[in-house]
């Protein structure tokens, strides 16, 4: 009697929504089928992967590209399922009739920068293997010139940029999803400069700004930005009813309950279905979403489980969470940008749009892990706060030559809304947006 197991794999992903500059996405995984850390790391762009070799799969991913598996289990052996979303793996087993194995706690994420390797052996199969492909050296530049700190990271953001619009949005129309913030700024500044740069039209380019009700704080700094930089035609708001806001559905979009993420969710929502309500065709998208990860740009102060010193101490903390192997890791959900990266990619998709986030991209994470952040803060809130305005606005210069205004920080969320209607809106507690999760999945669970 032969009882070995047969192994099946079920790939559900997008290859076609990968942006891999340097080779294909066969090369590609090819690369990540060998193993070998050092070569994934080689792999210049955004993707997300899956190579089979026997009953041994790998995954690997960039912040850009979300990833997911299952391992739903058959009479003749294990069957993984791996996907972009939680729904697109429950309809699958659902098709099959394996639904009743199902829960959404029970789907994993990949963690970006790292090969997560998968053994089907059997029942029951090992836990994964992860290992990074992606270590960048930290504090590794001089502090004592902000100027040169500011143009190497602008730099990398604008080759990225660059890379984008020459290999993949190299036709059509590119709105960026714009506030008028230090990153949403920065990239509306480098994608202006490098489509002149490329010998592109700039009049591609369109700046969309999003207004409930017709206020919110960001239609006026928008305006303001632009017309310091004289760019001010390229501005486009998008106004949306109040009564358009909907936190629940961006919950069932985003396939989350972070309350934070599902605000700003709810706003890139409502800002692309304006776009594609006045805009049938437009396909590109352009944000600055990661720039305050890089910068590690968040009021401490709000978070009680994090201090100043566990933010600068820790790799990437805010683009992968406490990390992979610590007991605060989620299995579900990854950590960090790694998993909230869904709030800009998910509306994006579900809408029809084709996203793109430079910031979240392994050579500009690099060059800002490499930023010495303890020695130019001495451990000071106020020191942390103030220099990514300073390091982003003299790095486009140095690259554009454009003096880039610099406002106050604001949460997307907090700027395209007056506070009163905000209030009104968004529950006050997170519990509130873990149960409307649960009840999405209440009719399959």
């Amino acid at each position: 009697m032969n009882h070995d197991y047969i192994s099946r794999v079920i790939d559900l992903t997008h290859p076609e929504k990968n942006t891999i500059h340097n080779m294909t996405n066969e090369q590609a995984e090819q690369l990540l089928k060998s193993g070998d850390s050092e070569a994934v790391r080689k792999i210049d762009g955004q993707f997300s992967l899956i190579s089979v070799d026997g009953k041994t799969i790998r995954l690997a991913r960039s912040i850009g590209r979300p990833l997911r598996y299952f391992i739903a289990k058959r009479a003749e052996g294990p069957n993984l399922v791996v996907a972009e979303r939680i729904d697109a793996i429950y309809n699958y087993l659902e098709a099959e009739g394996l639904d009743d194995q199902y829960h959404p706690s029970y789907t994993r994420m990949v963690p970006a920068h790292y090969i997560t390797t998968i053994h089907l052996l059997g029942c029951p199969d090992p836990n994964p293997v992860y290992e990074r492909f992606f270590t960048p050296l930290r504090n590794k530049y001089p502090m004592d010139d902000i100027g040169k700190l500011g143009a190497i990271y602008m730099s990398a953001l604008y080759q990225e940029i660059k890379k984008w619009l020459k290999n993949r949005a190299n036709s059509g129309p590119i709105g960026v999803s714009f506030s008028a913030g230090i990153d949403s700024g920065s990239v509306f500044l480098l994608s202006y400069h490098a489509l002149l740069e490329l010998g592109e039209n700039p009049s591609r380019l369109k700046a969309f700004t999003l207004s409930v009700d017709g206020g919110g704080a960001d239609v006026q700094q928008a305006r303001q930005f632009l017309e310091k930089v004289d760019l001010g035609l390229f501005l486009e708001e998008i106004e949306v009813p109040s009564a358009a806001l909907d936190w629940k559905k961006a919950i069932k979009i985003v396939e989350d309950y972070k309350s934070l993420d599902i605000q700003a969710a709810t706003m890139n929502v409502a800002l692309l279905e304006g776009i594609r309500k006045r805009y049938p065709d437009w396909k590109y998208i352009i944000d600055g979403d990661g720039g305050d990860e890089n910068m590690k740009d968040y009021p401490i102060e709000e978070n009680p489980e994090l201090t100043i010193k566990s933010v600068l101490n820790n790799l990437m903390l805010y683009q992968e969470g406490w990390g992979v192997d610590s007991i605060k890791h989620s299995l579900t959900y990854s950590g960090g940008l790694s998993r909230s990266h869904t709030r800009s990619t998910a509306p994006a998709d579900w809408l029809g749009f084709e996203s793109y986030s430079p910031y979240t991209l392994p050579n500009v994470i690099e060059i800002a892990e490499g930023i010495p952040f303890i020695e130019l803060t001495e451990w000071k809130h106020d020191k942390l706060y103030a220099l990514k305005g300073t390091i982003v606005a003299s790095g486009v210069k140095a690259v554009t030559g454009i003096d880039m205004p610099v406002f106050p920080k604001r949460r997307f969320q907090h700027g395209a809304v007056e506070t009163p209607v905000f209030h009104q809106l968004f529950p006050k507690k997170d519990i509130a947006y873990r149960q409307a999760f649960q009840t999405v999945y209440e009719p399959i669970s």
